[in-house]
């Protein structure tokens, strides 16, 4: 195999790397301040070791460490691991809330609850339910399943052990966890590609998995390493199907595009897309001042949830209602949303351009209604159609529309989620949304708690993960 070149991003004389970025590879974690790196939202520079990519690549020769560990033990070590986790004195955490606290768009206790909350799904009954949703007969996962088919032809059927590459997302820490658990309950060899917005979390996670046994399959199955999305002397060695057989790719548009280039023949992609998620309040949020303040503060907590930085957070609300209507419920929304429902403390501002394109809406006060303030703790735009940018940072645009069937037209595959109001709409709505191309229909208010093991993003995500074997044996009798 190759062996890296020496990267072109040398360390400008003026920077100063504020943290390291320690390597994780196969149980052992690698340092080293070879390469400094400048993250993605802040320009905060970090330095990482260069990396090994020899070191990386799990031979096809060699059966994957955890093929023939039973999935019980699996799940009572990630459970084990969730522990430890959630105790208060593990150093490796506290250090990377302390990291991530200069990186992230997040403020600390955002990601303080996102680590803490993570853990969540290092929960035996969790892992569980999530592999039975997964797959119609687990023990494919363990052995290799018989079956008979009504021409009497014998089969052996496997959920084999694959070899992914993980494009991890910078916007949620949870994210590592969660890769991490699906990457072990499919028995995969992993190798996780940390964001530049996040180089700390999921080497964090597997420090502390080492730390009940370095040795175990769980851990000697994993590496997570960062190198910079589109380095061309790293990529175009490790994306082959000799090496791997699918990259599970998290990002925007820009990131997909560019692994698109390496996908064909035996190595696929598995894609989480950039998405956006949308509100659907009906004319009943009218009926009183009591229904109003339910819908908007349901509202508010869809798009507050990780200060708007998730998919899965609400950006923009379409509202069965004239214009004047619109102004009355999104003034009540942009109270809610400046509600502080994370003790965060004072957040980040809105960047310069985003600011001045509301401020600009704010002075067309004929064609827009804009209440509250740019100052990054919330603010509502009422419009008759949807706004030409992204809404971020407690930011929702208040689309009016005369019935909510309207507004399907503004729904695409790159739509995730969509809260209703009231609940009893979703049922004439659903097939709409599905025919449009959105991947989940909730309750208002209930965007970021999901239904354990549900599709995510329209695919049970562990199906298409592993690498599905047949061994047929003959015609039954014969």
């Amino acid at each position: 195999m190759n062996t890296l070149t020496e990267l072109s991003n040398p360390p400008s004389s003026d920077d100063i790397a504020v943290d390291s970025a320690p390597f994780f590879v196969r149980g052992k974690v690698v340092e080293g301040s070879d390469q400094t790196h400048r993250s993605r939202d802040l320009g905060v520079t970090f330095v990482t070791p260069k990396p090994d990519l020899n070191a990386l690549v799990h031979p096809r020769t060699e059966l994957p460490p955890l093929l023939n560990t039973p999935l019980s033990e699996i799940i009572d070590f990630l459970c084990e691991a969730g522990q430890k986790l959630e105790d208060p004195n593990n150093e490796y955490v506290q250090a990377c809330i302390d990291r991530m606290a200069k990186v992230s768009l997040a403020p600390r206790k955002v990601i303080e609850h996102q680590m803490l909350n993570a853990t969540e799904y290092l929960d035996k009954k969790v892992l569980e339910e999530v592999v039975a949703q997964n797959f119609p007969n687990p023990r494919a996962l363990d052995e290799w399943v018989p079956h008979t088919d009504h021409q009497g032809r014998r089969s052996f059927i496997r959920a084999y052990a694959p070899r992914l590459i993980h494009v991890l997302p910078g916007n949620s820490p949870g994210m590592g966890i969660r890769s991490i658990a699906q990457s072990a309950l499919v028995k995969s060899v992993s190798l996780f590609k940390m964001a530049s917005a996040d180089p700390f979390s999921t080497v964090a996670f597997l420090r502390t998995m080492a730390e009940i046994d370095p040795n175990h399959p769980v851990v000697q199955s994993m590496s997570a390493i960062y190198w910079r999305g589109g380095d061309d002397s790293v990529e175009r060695i490790l994306y082959r199907p000799q090496y791997f057989d699918k990259l599970v790719a998290w990002g925007g548009g820009d990131a997909i595009n560019n692994v698109m280039k390496y996908i064909g023949p035996g190595f696929q992609l598995v894609s989480f897309d950039p998405k956006t998620s949308i509100s659907m309040v009906g004319k009943e949020a009218f009926a009183s001042d009591e229904a109003l303040a339910e819908a908007a503060e349901l509202n508010a907590r869809d798009v507050s949830i990780l200060n708007q930085e998730a998919c899965v957070c609400s950006r923009f609300t379409f509202i069965e209602a004239t214009p004047e209507e619109g102004d009355r419920y999104a003034e009540v929304l942009s109270e809610r949303l400046r509600i502080d429902r994370m003790g965060e403390g004072t957040p980040r501002p809105l960047d310069m351009e985003l600011k001045e394109q509301i401020d600009m809406l704010r002075m067309m006060d004929d064609e827009y209604g804009v209440f509250g303030k740019t100052d990054g703790r919330g603010v509502a735009i009422r419009s008759e159609e949807p706004v030409d940018f992204h809404p971020l940072r407690k930011t929702s645009n208040v689309v009016c529309v005369p019935n909510l069937k309207d507004a399907m037209k503004y729904v695409n595959v790159a739509t995730q989620t969509v809260g209703v109001y009231p609940f009893h709409r979703m049922t004439e709505l659903r097939d709409h949304l599905a025919s449009g191309g959105a991947q989940r229909c909730v309750r208002l208010g209930e965007a970021g708690p999901s239904a354990i093991g549900n599709p995510h993003d329209a695919m049970y995500p562990l199906h298409r993960f592993v690498h599905w074997m047949a061994n047929e044996d003959g015609v039954e009798g014969e």
